[in-house]
């Protein structure tokens, strides 16, 4: 008996591992070949910058009489005529350059007996080709990471002219200054990658959002749950995708939604949300308790007031005569937290509140004259702007009913459409004011949506988009601007 328990309290960190392994995304983002191709322009200005800066040593030695110093070596251009970047399943991302040019300049001091000359070698380098391939991962935090880079890179052949007094004379040493030249920039161009790769774009995936505030009452957890999938067609990464009461931030809710399912390839990118990633919300904020509320004075329709006295009239005058006139007021708190519907005809949200009526003595504490159940069903649209999503309720559906008798259920029915109004007005305009701003997606600062299309499914929606990029990926990396809060 004992060594069961034993094996069984050994096994419950790898059971709970596995359970927390297969637990559903809430949030699913596909970037398909058509998104990648959008990316390889960016890519390719990116790599001609840092091919560009690259730093070449002096190169000092003796060829016979000749005694030779090559300084200030500079690249002047670079003519990266094919280029591609593709995905490559289960590792990453290739970017390929084929049959390429790089044009260089760089100043020679030649001492050939008791002659000493000095002057500037334009020299072009063919046949280029680097064939590069970074393996994505998920790291210890849940972020997207380059991993490692693979990198090969051949230049065919070079020509150098040279000017200045004995230029003709030097003709001949081209082919040996060359031949060393090709070896050093052969050998500059996968080490200025590697920096690029590791250093500069890990940098750059670093500010999307993994775990952070949404505003004063919640958090979102944007972690990766595994690593990057990656198919000939698109990269897929599933986020966790789960809001949190920045107030309690262990408290949070099980995921039992569908898994959602992109199939689609047609956009440059897909974003796929479930039930829970919107009823996650829900409960954050249902957990920070804003839906909350007492409507009272000025913020109480007339119409409701004089129809709340009327109902209620029986009641204060058996409490106190004296209280006919008091002020009245209904606290309204959601009891439970909301909870999302997905269907393919659209996306519902069901929302149940306790209403309790309250009769405000002067000086005194409020005294209840009723509780009743109020059950709200709101119409959801979700849209996106920019790389911010956003949810709009309309309400659909509502119903009162009373906490204390089946008889005053009754005598609630005239209630029923000032109610509805007041939570047309009140509760309605409160639940849009935390959702309208919308919550940023975990994209990199200066790519965003356009012309997207909201799908309905079962368990989910599914958003096709294209991609704009608001900045190059330099800028992006650099960050010369505030990236956006979440």
């Amino acid at each position: 008996m004992i060594s069961c328990l034993l094996s069984l309290i050994f096994l419950l960190p790898f059971v709970s591992s596995i359970m927390a392994a297969t637990q559903p995304a809430g949030c699913k983002i596909r970037i398909t070949d058509r998104g990648l191709e959008m990316l390889k322009f960016e890519t390719q200005k990116f790599v001609e910058e840092e091919l560009s800066n690259i730093s070449m040593p002096e190169m000092k030695g003796k060829e016979g009489r000749f005694q030779y110093t090559i300084t200030n070596v500079k690249i002047t251009d670079l003519n990266l005529t094919h280029v591609d970047l593709q995905f490559i399943p289960e590792v990453g991302l290739l970017f390929d350059v084929q049959n390429s040019s790089i044009s260089l300049s760089f100043h020679r001091r030649i001492l050939y007996w008791f002659f000493y000359d000095t002057g500037n070698i334009n020299a072009s380098a063919d046949g280029v080709n680097i064939n590069t391939v970074l393996n994505l991962i998920r790291d210890d935090e849940g972020r997207l990471k380059i991993n490692n880079i693979t990198c090969d890179a051949k230049i065919s052949k070079m020509r150098a002219q040279f000017s200045g007094t004995l230029g003709r004379v030097y003709d001949f040493l081209a082919s040996f200054l060359t031949t060393g030249m090709r070896f050093l920039l052969n050998q500059q161009i996968c080490p200025a990658l590697n920096h690029a790769a590791l250093v500069h774009v890990n940098s750059m995936l670093e500010t999307i959002p993994v775990r952070t505030e949404v505003d004063q009452f919640i958090g979102i957890d944007y972690s990766l749950v595994d690593d990057p999938v990656v198919t000939s067609r698109s990269l897929d990464m599933h986020f966790r995708g789960m809001f949190f009461d920045l107030s309690d931030q262990n408290d949070t809710l099980a995921n039992y939604a569908v898994d959602p399912v992109i199939r689609e390839y047609d956009r440059m990118v897909y974003l796929a949300l479930s039930e829970f990633f919107f009823d996650s919300g829900m409960f954050s904020y249902y957990k920070a308790g804003i839906f909350q509320m007492n409507i009272v004075n000025e913020k109480m329709p007339k119409d409701l007031e004089m129809l709340l006295r009327t109902t209620y009239f029986g009641a204060i005058m058996m409490l106190n005569p004296a209280l006919v006139d008091a002020p009245l007021s209904l606290q309204l708190a959601v009891n439970s937290p909301p909870k999302t519907s997905i269907k393919t005809s659209g996306a519902t949200v069901v929302m149940t509140a306790i209403v309790k009526v309250m009769v405000l003595p002067p000086g005194q504490p409020p005294v209840q004259l009723s509780s009743m159940t109020m059950e709200s069903k709101f119409n959801a649209k979700v849209s996106m702007k920019g790389k911010r999503l956003a949810v709009h309720a309309d309400l659909r559906r509502f119903k009162i009913f009373s906490n204390q008798s089946a008889l005053e259920s009754l005598a609630l029915i005239p209630l029923q459409a000032p109610l509805k109004t007041m939570l047309q007005m009140s509760v309605v305009p409160l639940i849009n004011n935390w959702t309208k701003r919308g919550v940023r997606i975990p994209l990199a600062d200066g790519m965003d949506f356009i012309e997207e299309v909201v799908e309905y499914h079962n368990g989910f929606i599914v958003i096709g988009a294209n991609l704009q990029f608001s900045k190059g990926l330099r800028e992006m990396i650099a960050g010369n601007t505030q990236p956006d809060t979440v």
